[in-house]
């Protein structure tokens, strides 16, 4: 797979991007809102037509399938009188016409809603799961079925949710569908078009309407310029000076001890949430560039005080669509209590799953899950002490101990995390009887040696603390140290892209800052959720 046109890329920065810009500029003010959108309808195919240019082919026809569903939805409504809907259920109103048409017209929605499903799923199967299928079914009977040799499309996950979102909206009657060119757009936009974050087409389309007439606006454009700078530096800075420490650990886990091990699971907590949020904060920095805002994926998710708060603050996007698309259709908190803890189970098994065709993948699902319905239990009891003692109900501000919370709950997903690293349920157990083998030895040299990057092991060498017994040990040790503070104490980046103003000096620190990624680009990998 060609990685030319990632976001840390020189093509992407100093040639696609100025391009897609000023083309969409230009087009909007002199031909308007339409023809800027079809200009980033062809950008958006010419970069996802540079990871592998035949799956332009399959994204065209999945959009063009999807779009075509909808419009049936539609027709189906409007022939039963459907008037609206029931937020949260599956149903929408219908009943404007006589009994029979309006039922005769709600099964044949809900049956063009259930084939348009099937279908996306059907692909996202085909391509993600079937080796996986394939090779259990050949454990299992002693088959000998050969593998498919299929590469999975990139973002494919992302643009299966999204559409299967759009025509439950259109069925719910929470969209009015908008026009072909809109609901293209809002599928194929490059800047979250293969890692999200996973915008649905109902909130996207009225930040369509006349986008790309006016000038680009000074003060935006800043601010997406700072973001995706900010976005860039998680990147290629931090989630991969992490990355290849935690690829070399484990690839080599025979020569690893303790603390290498536990090292490994603190560097791949850092590098999984550097390598995914710096993208989203990219995407958020390009797509403002462009005029159009994308929500908040992230939200510094390492200062949640439990699971529960850490859900609502990792992946937004996400777990959103899970809890709109799968837990409230599910029956949500609606059926009891353990009807409710059931439905939480379903939606972090069936995360577990969207993630990544393994059984490491549904353990690491069903390891969240488990404490999330754990949590909600606890908070339950405790809600229900407080109001019998003070009359009302703890509320999330008043949580004691939320330091300790933080704590334990980092932990808890770093060691949720190992398993989504893994290539298997078995290299993450041997990870762990790693720590627990009571073999604590100096930390590998070579691991620490990822971190020595040109810029700071210059200044060790002027100083001479690279002759120091310990000194090929201090950039790793700084670079952690830093981290840590940064996930636990500090502001996230859209909260800080928020508040930069326009001044000389923004302007040279953050061409400065971009300067130094640059001067990294050819050391980047691609980002880690482009796999999933």
């Amino acid at each position: 797979m060609a990685v030319d046109m990632l976001f840390q890329s020189y093509v992407f920065v100093f040639l696609f991007l100025p391009i897609s810009l000023a083309g969409f500029y230009l087009a909007g003010n002199k031909q308007g809102s339409k023809a800027a959108k079809l200009w980033l309808i062809a950008m958006s195919l010419w970069f996802y037509g540079s990871f592998r240019i035949e799956y332009v082919f399959l994204l065209l026809s999945s959009v063009v399938f999807n779009y075509g569903m909808a419009q049936k939805i539609r027709e189906k409504r409007k022939c039963a009188g459907a008037v609206g809907t029931e937020t949260g259920k599956d149903t929408a109103e219908w009943g404007n016409q006589s009994g029979k048409e309006a039922e005769a017209g709600k099964r044949a929605a809900k049956g063009r809603l259930a084939a348009g499903i099937a279908g996306n799923l059907a692909l996202l199967f085909f391509f993600k799961y079937m080796n996986f299928f394939i090779g259990n079914w050949n454990y299992i009977s002693g088959s000998g079925l050969p593998l498919l040799r299929i590469a999975l499309p990139v973002g494919i996950s992302f643009f299966t949710f999204q559409q299967i979102s759009y025509l439950v909206d259109c069925y719910r009657g929470e969209t009015d569908g908008g026009g072909f060119v809109d609901y293209m757009l809002t599928i194929v936009y490059f800047p979250k078009l293969v890692e999200g974050p996973l915008a649905m087409s109902s909130e996207l389309f009225p930040r369509l309407d006349g986008v790309g007439e006016k000038k680009p606006d000074g003060e935006r454009m800043m601010r997406g310029i700072c973001l995706f700078i900010m976005g860039m530096l998680k990147k290629v800075i931090l989630a991969d000076t992490f990355g290849g420490a935690v690829d070399y650990g484990y690839a080599n886990l025979e020569i690893m001890h303790g603390w290498d091990a536990l090292l490994l699971v603190i560097f791949y907590t850092l590098q999984l949430y550097f390598d995914f949020s710096g993208y989203c904060d990219m995407a958020r920095g390009v797509s403002r560039m462009f005029g159009i805002e994308l929500p908040v994926n992230f939200n510094s998710p390492y200062q949640a005080g439990n699971i529960v708060d850490f859900w609502k603050r990792w992946h937004i996007t996400l777990n959103r669509f899970f809890t709109k698309y799968l837990y409230i259709p599910l029956g949500g908190n609606r059926k009891g209590k353990v009807r409710t803890y059931v439905n939480l189970l379903l939606v972090f098994l069936v995360s577990g799953i969207w993630h990544g065709a393994g059984w490491n993948f549904i353990l690491w699902g069903l390891l969240h899950g488990v404490l999330y319905v754990l949590t909600r239990m606890w908070q339950g009891i405790r809600g229900s002490r407080a109001a019998k003692e003070t009359g009302d109900k703890l509320t999330d501000g008043k949580k004691t101990g939320k330091g300790v919370g933080v704590f334990f709950t980092f932990c808890y997903v770093a060691v949720a995390w190992v398993y989504f690293r893994a290539e298997s349920v078995a290299q993450g157990n041997q990870l762990f009887r790693l720590i627990f083998a009571n073999d604590f030895v100096r930390v590998n040299r070579n691991l620490a040696g990822y971190f020595n990057l040109d810029e700071f092991w210059y200044i060790l060498k002027v100083l001479r603390l690279d002759k120091w017994e310990f000194g090929h040990y201090i950039l790793m040790a700084a670079f952690t140290a830093f981290s840590l503070m940064l996930v636990f104490f500090g502001k996230n980046a859209a909260e800080v892209g928020g508040k930069i103003k326009p001044r000389i000096w923004t302007a040279i620190l953050f061409a400065l800052l971009l300067l130094w990624c640059v001067l990294t680009f050819s050391n980047v990998s691609t980002f880690l959720y482009v796999n999933f």
